[in-house]
């Protein structure tokens, strides 16, 4: 029911490894494909797991909409707004966890910071203090000013991802 339709490139390579081929190749004889085909099976994987993933949220819609209600309930009952809360239904457990959020306001923290320093006492006992450099605005300082700043500096990369796409129709 919920299996990714063929795209136009699995036409054009009819005989090409699927994705059900995998569980029984090792990661060395995937890699020496060609590279069509790890185009095909990367297309493939994507619309494998963007349909998994629609069905994944489908679900847990549902869910929410059977149990926010009586979660909302759980929460008042314990007297708070958010947090987790445990309640049967049936022979089913249910755990609703409603995370909190706090967001706060820089500038009005950077004002309460300077009348706690203002006043005598060391900010530190009541925030925490993070330093960030906007990685646009270092790029932009004079190279004078960005010296200054490179031993506090630490570039680290991400993970590498490949999107592979195919230059012409391919057919075998």
């Amino acid at each position: 029911m919920f299996a990714p339709a063929a795209t136009t490139r699995d036409n054009a390579r009819p005989n090409h490894v699927r994705l059900a081929d995998l569980d029984r190749m090792q990661i060395g004889d995937l890699a020496a494909l060609p590279a069509e085909d790890l185009a095909l099976l990367q297309d493939e994987a994507t619309a494998a797991f963007d349909a998994t993933k629609r069905t994944k949220e489908w679900v847990e819609s549902a869910i929410a909409m059977r149990f926010a209600d009586r979660a909302h309930a759980a929460r008042l009952d314990d007297g708070k707004d958010t947090g987790t809360v445990r309640f049967d239904d049936g022979a089913v457990t249910v755990v609703a966890d409603l995370s909190k959020r706090v967001d706060w306001d820089q500038d009005a923290l950077a004002e309460i910071v300077e009348s706690i320093r203002e006043a005598g006492d060391d900010p530190a006992d009541y925030v925490e203090t993070t330093f960030k450099v906007p990685e646009r605005r270092y790029g932009a300082w004079p190279p004078a000013i960005a010296k200054t700043f490179e031993p506090a500096r630490t570039v680290r990369t991400g993970k590498q991802t490949f999107r592979l796409s195919l230059n012409t129709e391919v057919s075998r």
